[in-house]
């Protein structure tokens, strides 16, 4: 295991190309679990790359437990990594893909063979070791391939979206597989991926990436109920955040933003007193489950009534659609809760929970009824590319 830190890391592909990594400054401690996610194309593949040494970075440093590696083999790093396809060995039995780095390390037979049953046990796939890779299921294969990087005990474990290519019921249970053994084990783990739901569930850091920046690190509450700007916003979350074009107006000596179901209307008070952002263009944005159906006991919290569009039940909740601003909205509703359409509900929503964005950049403004200062995590990096 091993602290891992980058340092200004810069990627270029060529004199005149655009950058294809931005000035990437990350930090995980020995043990920690960091998710790179992002769209395709954002650069996190690149980074782990990087990481492991297959691309060599041009600008910037790759620390290792306070050693600059940014100049070494791959070899030498003593790292392992796990690669979507998993890369095994046709030929080879399940015994010997495993055994095959220790062998080359020359690692007594005995050793070896300790090593290959204690992987086996950890991963449950003692009953495979005498089976080639074309005779395994693809969560087999996988399992395998993982067993291949543990058997090494490396500082450090790349994972490079080792679930992408299994079936959505195997995602969740070799989900659930990996947040265990990391748990038994406290690896050092950097893992790429561009499933928002397992940035959430299996990292201690994450890292939202756009166009080669970060655009957010931190821990996965601060990324979900602080989101540094529009598109960490909109990325992370399912279903994902509403966004409500509007223009903020000033009532009683107070910003409030008004919303129109075409029914009715309502004024959400935001306790911003920032004279900047009246009659300004914003994104208001609020998580579907933060909007709530009143259960008609006087709270003080803002309602307003609306018809609904569409309603989907998922088992666990409802999702109901309605129309606010002319902009459809989900609200995240009990499962028992089972409207029909034209149906008429009343709605209500907490100020101190809604976020804003400047229409035009996506930078964040704050959350209503604290200044922004004091809703920022200190993990957040701040928005560029703007």
């Amino acid at each position: 295991m091993a602290t891992l830190e980058l340092r200004n890391v810069n990627k270029t592909y060529g004199p005149g190309l655009p950058d294809t990594l931005k000035d990437i400054d990350l930090s995980i401690k020995d043990g920690e679990f960091l998710i790179l996610v992002g769209p395709s194309g954002c650069g996190k593949s690149t980074l782990m790359n990087c990481i492991a040494g297959l691309e060599t970075i041009t600008g910037g440093a790759i620390m290792i437990d306070d050693q600059d590696v940014s100049g070494m083999s791959p070899k030498d790093r003593d790292i392992a990594m796990v690669f979507q396809s998993y890369a095994l060995y046709p030929t080879m039995s399940v015994r010997e893909n495993i055994a095959f780095g220790l062998k080359i390390r020359k690692m007594p037979a005995a050793d070896i063979e300790a090593e290959v049953a204690r992987v086996a046990k950890l991963l449950q796939i003692e009953h495979l070791l005498s089976r080639k890779p074309g005779q395994l299921s693809g969560g087999q294969q996988q399992r395998v391939a993982m067993g291949r990087a543990l058997a090494r005990r490396p500082k450090i474990y790349l994972f490079d979206e080792p679930l992408s290519n299994l079936d959505a019921k195997l995602r969740v249970e070799m989900r659930t597989e990996m947040k265990l053994m990391h748990q038994r084990l406290k690896t050092t783990t950097v893992y790429v991926t561009h499933d928002q739901i397992e940035a959430m569930t299996l990292g201690d850091k994450v890292a939202v990436m756009k166009d080669g920046i970060i655009q957010q690190f931190g821990t996965p509450k601060d990324i979900y109920n602080n989101p540094a700007n529009l598109f960490v916003a909109s990325f992370i979350g399912s279903p994902p955040m509403n966004f409500i074009p509007l223009r903020l107006q000033r009532k009683d000596g107070r910003l409030v933003a008004l919303l129109d179901s075409g029914q009715a209307r309502c004024e959400l008070p935001l306790g911003m007193q920032d004279a900047g952002l009246e009659d300004r263009e914003v994104i208001l944005g609020m998580r579907p489950e933060q909007i709530v159906l009143a259960n008609g006991e006087p709270n003080g919290l803002p309602t307003i009534r609306a018809e609904v569009q569409v309603t989907e039940p998922t088992g666990p909740d409802t999702l109901v659609f309605v129309n606010l601003n002319d902009t459809k909205v989900c609200c995240r509703l009990a499962p028992d809760v089972a409207p029909n359409v034209g149906e008429t509900l009343t709605l209500q929503f907490d100020p101190s929970k809604v976020l804003l964005f400047d229409a035009k950049t996506g930078e964040r403004l704050g959350v209503a009824g604290l200044p922004q200062a004091e809703n920022h995590s200190a993990n957040v990096a701040q928005f560029k590319g703007r």
